[in-house]
């Protein structure tokens, strides 16, 4: 079978975290999933890189619309994977789809817990699915990976490899038997899975995927020395080629950064994923952190008996303003029906972890709830626009 081969040229500087652009339609990428199910042993971790909770992926999408962008799909997509967190996903999905159902639904994903996600994905609205395969044989999938992470532990290479292999494979299966259409994105990096390039596409092919992306890995040094080049002048036009003869194949300029960096707005006039998707306003000017002793965001939101209130002083200096009290567990929503009325001064609420109940209740009183770790201060300094100069000592 032959299918399309398309080479796309990007503009100079053109960012590619986002499809959209102002001349035309396109899809949103919105970074909504914090934890990660695998590393390559060729991509460097993106220290910086964010996810937003459900209701900061809507108000980005809402103000890209507000600028002006023209959006014909949003893709939920890292820094780490979205069936990684599936209630967050559903959740994103549940409000985009209920305020832009013209729009279409996508996920970038590894494809680990796919065949079990496939039908409520599908009933959440998801209309395509990109699955991240960068090998379908095991010796060349041990030379990519660094580790493996299907739930909460890291298990051995050599029992994670076949699973994540098996998993992908049922994937696609799964999901095109629940409607949703399938695209293959393969990183291709030079002397290691070069060689899987027609192969991901001949298998993905046979199994119901209909289209394939090449992207070129980053040049990866390590203190002054190449560990990995990047592919050579021709190379990606030439293994397009080849996957050509069995899936419609594009291929990107560079490979994509970790998302969460900078805002995904195609005018990308944002800088910050947490600033620009949660922002104080005169009514909400404060921030509620749950900390075990005030120095982390170490805390689940269930177990937190008081919450750090932090916010402008008089003088506008970003301080602890000072405690409120967490109502007692038990009493199911009305637990958190509570907590937001002692809330009405608050934007969002800093946690290390959340149930859905909370989230969901605390974001539709108009607190967000952001999961979150990592100091304190440094969280706060992003939020008040990424800048220490304005905040108070001694607190």
């Amino acid at each position: 079978m032959v299918s399309e081969m398309k080479i796309i040229q990007l503009p100079k500087g053109e960012n590619c975290r986002c499809a959209g652009n102002p001349s035309g339609p396109g899809s949103l990428i919105l970074p909504v999933a914090r934890r990660p199910l695998f590393r390559v042993r060729y991509d460097r971790p993106d220290a910086e890189a964010r996810a937003v909770p459900p209701a900061g992926a809507l108000r980005w999408l809402e103000e890209n619309l507000r600028q002006g962008a023209v959006i014909s799909g949003v893709e939920l997509d890292g820094p780490g994977d979205p069936l990684a967190e599936m209630e967050g996903t559903l959740e994103t999905l549940r409000l985009i789809r209920g305020k832009y159902p013209e729009l279409e639904l996508s996920v970038t994903t590894l494809g680990l817990h796919g065949a079990e996600a496939a039908k409520e994905l599908a009933e959440a609205g998801v209309a395509r699915v990109t699955l991240l395969v960068n090998a379908v044989e095991r010796e060349a999938a041990e030379k990519l990976y660094a580790w493996i992470r299907p739930g909460n532990k890291t298990i051995p290479l050599s029992q994670a490899i076949p699973m994540l292999l098996e998993e992908q494979a049922r994937a696609v299966v799964a999901f095109r038997e629940q409607g949703i259409k399938v695209g293959v994105r393969t990183t291709v990096y030079p002397g290691v899975n070069d060689d899987q390039v027609s192969v991901i596409a001949r298998e993905m092919s046979a199994r119901g995927a209909e289209s394939m992306e090449l992207v070129p890995c980053n040049h990866v040094t390590d203190q002054n020395e190449s560990l990995l080049g990047a592919p050579e002048p021709g190379v990606m036009e030439q293994l397009a080629v080849s996957a050509s003869r069995y899936l419609a194949t594009t291929v990107q300029p560079e490979k994509k950064a970790h998302l969460g960096a900078d805002c995904p707005s195609v005018f990308g006039s944002c800088k910050s994923p947490v600033a620009a998707a949660l922002a104080p306003t005169a009514e909400r000017p404060n921030i509620g952190v749950v900390s075990v002793g005030g120095m982390e965001v170490d805390l689940h939101l269930g177990q937190a008996y008081q919450m750090l209130i932090y916010g402008p002083r008089e003088d506008g200096l970003t301080c602890l303003l000072g405690t409120r009290p967490v109502p007692e567990p038990g009493g199911g929503s009305g637990r958190w029906e509570k907590l937001a009325e002692t809330l009405v001064d608050c934007f969002a609420v800093l946690a290390a972890g959340a149930g859905e109940s909370p989230r969901r209740i605390l974001g539709e009183k108009g607190v967000s709830v952001l999961i979150t770790d990592g100091g304190i201060e440094g969280a706060i300094d992003q939020l008040y626009g990424g800048g220490k100069k304005g905040r108070c000592k001694g607190q």
